[in-house]
């Protein structure tokens, strides 16, 4: 495969893979602790519990850097970075 040189323009991102991912976390997780908790297995309800616990978490994070958008920057310090301007600086 050949390289065209505009792949940072073109990359996609992972994260609404990632929240679907999550979110079927979360209800797989619930559902099956619920079954679980239902045909009297606490532990695995314990378990799965905690699963969709840290896919419901991993969800708000994913939205979090949905609301910070794009070009997220850290701080009024840090300079807006422009992938193509450093590009051009190298040569």
């Amino acid at each position: 495969m050949r390289r065209s040189g505009s792949e940072p323009t073109q990359a996609r991102s992972p994260l609404r893979l990632r929240l679907g991912l999550a979110l079927f976390g979360v209800v797989w997780g619930a559902g099956a602790a619920f079954g679980f908790a239902w045909a009297g297995e606490p532990g695995w309800a314990a378990l799965l519990a905690f699963i969709g616990f840290l896919a419901a978490v991993d969800a708000v994070l994913v939205i979090r850097r949905f609301r910070q958008g794009a070009r997220y920057q850290p701080g009024r310090d840090v300079p807006p970075y422009d992938p193509h301007e450093r590009h051009k600086r190298r040569r």
